[in-house]
């Protein structure tokens, strides 16, 4: 295919079949405009960068060489997918990138058929693309399963519990190991690309099981050790010897951005019949942007910025952010307690344990992906005598569940679970908002779990849980910044099970469970406007409940409802049954619920999504005044 000169390479390709027409000669100009239009588009929208611009040639050779869709291609995580989008009909709309009503930061079966795999959490690529390639084998259809895994998510054990069970997919499974962090790589440069377009060429591999075939017909011996000695020079040449263990033919490392060296064993690798393959792949996260490349993080994630300087547009001033407050609160705790250390999943700065970390670094653990390892292994420090605080996101620690039912709460052990980004996180969506893990924590003995409602909770609940050591203790904090409330310099342990009254009132009772207080303060202004005197109530522990407080409101209010950033389940559910078991609404009081929706919310602003979930002020104000009318019309229906 060729185009006229002044007609950009990116403006003829709309779609992988598109690219396929193109010269390989075509594919590095392809390659610097497709990366400059995903500069130009995150600068305008903000999101992941500096992953993308380290992918923009394997995702271009990978299209190119491989027959997508119906070899499924399957990305881990998914947040360096902004290449492929472009490169799969999503160009008009790629800068309404986590925008609401836009296209998701991550991949989504819904948006494209070039996304056979929605993926936002690590580690699953390799057991999806297998799923795929059986699929295919099974029914006797064309097609492979490819997977895109980076270094750090290929650190999870879920990773190597697919690669162990791939070895039935044959030459239909093939594993792109992106290795942007040169953290198992040798250096990468003429002679490894000479090896690994050598060891996955059809010559190659055709002598290779030639002589396997001679080799076993002269006896089990003979074949042992030319088989052995094969695998050990392969190992020494490329660093593949793990990967062959687990039943992979390794090739590598090659240089993820010199199409030269990538396109030809892409291609050997499609036209052979060794499998299944793993492609070691070296790349530079942030390439080709020098902001990004000089960033500490690459860029990982970033707010809209000058595309010119780089510099993000990021609001100044303010609240300083839940995650923050945390970080140096744990981290003033442990100035006095030498028990206090911080377990994090790949996720320091996201949690605020890189702040307790440059206090304290011998006592601060990033384990990588690896959230079950990480619960058990605060459980293990928790037995010993130590104060462990587990600091996970709620959508994460869900990828745990069973270490903290089995390892933690079952043997009643004090691990501290932090667990940040509750609630509804906006532009990441559903995938990452902490929806579930009131209901799922609240549910299991012995377990105490605790809300923050401002900056001041998180510090006080914090100094709670590190002097907690009767069992598992958990705080739910959102994203984003405070309230702007004050910190005291001196903290108070909190009373377990303890709620307060924020308002006094007569008529309505709203129960607030965590970072609604501030809805329910102001909805609690305007139905004081219409002449209903409201209780407000921060009740700060979803378990065990403050059921004294609970019974003293519903017996002197005629509405009672709850507020809550989380699913069904969670403190509606508990204060319900709890008032069934008491009989105490047998007496006409009016219980109403607020909760998130049953529902999977897409990406949006934070505020439209909590408009979507009904539960902001006007909600609140609307649930009452329902259930008010409800009350008056049975009283009307009664007299009658």
């Amino acid at each position: 295919m060729t185009s006229r000169p002044d007609t950009p390479l990116l403006d003829t390709v709309d779609t992988p079949a598109d690219l396929r027409k193109l010269d390989k000669s075509q594919l590095r100009q392809l390659s610097d405009e497709l990366r400059a239009e995903m500069i130009d588009a995150v600068g305008t929208t903000g999101g992941h960068l500096g992953s993308g611009l380290g992918v923009v040639e394997l995702t271009a050779a990978i299209h190119y060489v491989f027959n997508t869709p119906k070899d499924r291609l399957v990305w881990d995580v998914g947040h360096q997918c902004y290449p492929h989008k472009i490169l799969t009909g999503r160009r008009d709309r790629i800068r309404t990138l986590r925008q609401g009503g836009g296209l998701s930061g991550f991949t989504k079966r819904a948006e494209s058929e070039y996304d056979p795999f929605g993926a936002a959490h690590s580690s699953t690529s390799i057991s999806a693309a297998l799923g795929f390639a059986m699929a295919n084998k099974i029914q006797g259809r064309p097609g492979r399963g490819i997977a895109v895994i980076g270094d750090g998510a290929m650190s999870a054990g879920m990773a190597y519990e697919a690669m162990n069970n791939a070895e039935q997919a044959g030459n239909r499974l093939v594993v792109i190991l992106n290795d942007n962090d040169m953290s198992i790589a040798p250096p990468v440069g003429g002679l490894s690309a000479y090896l690994a377009r050598m060891v996955s060429s059809s010559e190659y591999l055709g002598l290779r099981s030639m002589a396997s075939k001679i080799a076993k017909k002269l006896g089990r011996r003979v074949w042992g050790g030319l088989e052995k000695a094969e695998e050990y020079a392969r190992g020494m040449a490329t660093g593949g010897t793990l990967f062959e263990e687990l039943g992979f033919y390794y090739v590598g490392p090659i240089d993820g951005h010199n199409l030269d060296h990538l396109i030809p064993v892409l291609e050997n690798v499609r036209d052979s019949e060794q499998g299944p393959v793993l492609i070691h792949v070296v790349t530079q996260k942030g390439k080709g942007y020098a902001p990004a490349e000089n960033s500490a993080d690459k860029y990982h994630g970033v707010a809209k910025f000058d595309v010119v300087t780089g510099e993000q547009k990021k609001s100044s001033g303010g609240p300083p952010a839940y995650q923050n407050v945390f970080g140096e609160t744990l981290a003033k705790l442990a100035n006095e307690d030498p028990r206090i250390c911080a377990i994090t999943a790949a996720m320091p700065s996201g949690t605020g344990v890189d702040k307790f970390a440059q206090a304290h670094p011998d006592k601060a653990f990033d384990v990588g992906i690896a959230e079950q390892h990480g619960v058990t292994f605060a459980a293990g420090l928790a037995a010993e005598g130590m104060r462990p605080f587990a600091a996970i996101y709620s959508t994460f620690l869900q990828r745990a569940y069973d270490q903290v039912v089995h390892d933690v709460a079952i043997q009643n052990l004090p691990v501290r679970f932090a667990i940040d980004r509750a609630g509804l996180v906006g532009a990441d969506g559903c995938t990452h908002a902490g929806s579930f893990d009131i209901t799922y924590l609240a549910t299991l003995p012995n377990f105490v779990v605790m809300a923050a409602a401002d900056e001041a909770e998180l510090a006080h609940m914090t100094y709670t849980a590190a002097e907690h050591d009767e069992g598992p203790i958990a705080f739910r904090y959102p994203r984003g910044s405070g309230t702007g409330v004050a910190i005291p310099e001196k903290l108070e342990k909190l009373a377990i099970g303890k709620g307060r009254i924020v308002r006094d009132g007569t008529k309505v009772a709203i129960l607030s469970l965590g970072a609604r207080l501030e809805e329910a303060k102001k909805a609690a202004d305007q139905l004081e406007a219409k002449g209903l005197s409201t209780t407000v109530a921060d009740m700060r522990f979803a378990k065990p409940l403050d059921t004294d407080l609970i019974e003293k409101l519903m017996r002197s209010h005629e509405v009672v409802v709850t507020v809550e950033e989380g699913a069904i389940g969670g403190l509606g559910a508990h204060v319900l049954t709890f008032a069934s078991d008491e009989g105490l609404t047998d007496t006409g009081l009016k219980v109403r619920t607020m909760r998130l929706p049953d529902v999977f919310q897409d990406h949006d602003d934070p505020d439209r999504q909590y408009d979507e979930a009904g539960l902001n002020a006007p909600h609140i104000v609307d649930t009452v005044l329902s259930a008010l009318r409800h009350n008056s019309a049975g009283v009307e229906e009664a007299r009658a």
